[in-house]
């Protein structure tokens, strides 16, 4: 009898295969900074301004001219200059609730000078333009008045009150223009500090209210002006226009100023724009 033939069945175990295991705790990490990418962007607003002037400036440090705008499908945005950002507008507010700050300094003072002042003296500028380029008299003006001012040198010898015999057909001119304007004329005498010694003037009192009255009857002589509206006064030493410390100051105070106040004046005589000095 044969003896029975044990047959010994051997089993091979096969591998299984499949990721690493590392692999699990990669997978995890990267969902999880996925997530938290996510959240981020939930709470963030995109501001389409904000993104094309942070593009603009990312343009000009790269030397580019064009800039690829988000929301235009691609189209470039040309950089008119590339020191310039676009802010953005500010919200719709109903105008009872905006809040608008003035950060500007205040303006600064304008001063006006009526029209009549500056037509006066415009004509008179006009008529007596040779006079004024070699300061025989000057014309100045401020808010209230024009000022015709008379030297002494060209108007009045040393301590006498009669017109020199060239200024009269000044004075003419002057009458002509004035006769074309309303107003009240004051016409004011000046001398500077030096006491006077004159057999005739008492003081410069005397002297500055006699040359203020030689003026007043050439203004008025041929009625052209009507005399209610003009008054002489001498004032002397008063409001000198300079301190009477030198020859030269002495005699720019010793004057004589015609003031015609607040002047209105019609079309009838042209005019051209000349500068005319203020009064200080």
């Amino acid at each position: 009898m044969a003896s029975p033939v044990l047959t010994r069945r051997t089993s091979v175990r096969r591998k299984k295969g499949g990721a690493p295991a590392w692999i699990v705790t990669f997978a995890d990490l990267a969902t999880l900074l996925l997530t938290f990418f996510i959240l981020l962007l939930s709470f963030a607003e995109m501001d389409a301004e904000k993104y094309r002037a942070m593009a603009q400036s990312m343009a000009v440090a790269f030397g580019s001219a064009n800039v690829v705008g988000e929301d235009v499908g691609g189209s470039p945005l040309t950089l008119i200059e590339s020191d310039t950002v676009s802010l953005p507008e500010p919200p719709d507010t109903p105008r009872d609730e905006a809040e608008f700050i003035d950060d500007r300094g205040a303006a600064p003072d304008v001063t006006r000078i009526p029209e009549g002042i500056v037509e006066l003296s415009s004509r008179l500028i006009n008529e007596l333009e040779q006079q004024v380029a070699n300061e025989s008299l000057s014309i100045n003006y401020d808010q209230q008045q024009v000022v015709i001012r008379f030297s002494e040198q060209a108007t009045f010898n040393s301590g006498e009150a009669e017109i020199k015999p060239p200024m009269l057909p000044i004075i003419d001119r002057v009458v002509d223009v004035l006769s074309r304007c309303s107003g009240d004329i004051i016409v004011a005498g000046y001398t500077d500090d030096v006491p006077i010694t004159s057999s005739r003037f008492r003081s410069n009192w005397d002297l500055s209210a006699a040359r203020a009255v030689s003026v007043v009857h050439e203004l008025v002589l041929n009625r052209q002006i009507p005399a209610e509206r003009v008054i002489a006064a001498g004032r002397a030493e008063t409001q000198p226009l300079a301190p009477n410390t030198n020859p030269d100051n002495r005699a720019l105070n010793r004057r004589v100023e015609i003031a015609i106040r607040e002047p209105e004046c019609d079309d009838s005589m042209p005019t051209r724009e000349l500068p005319v000095e203020v009064l200080p």
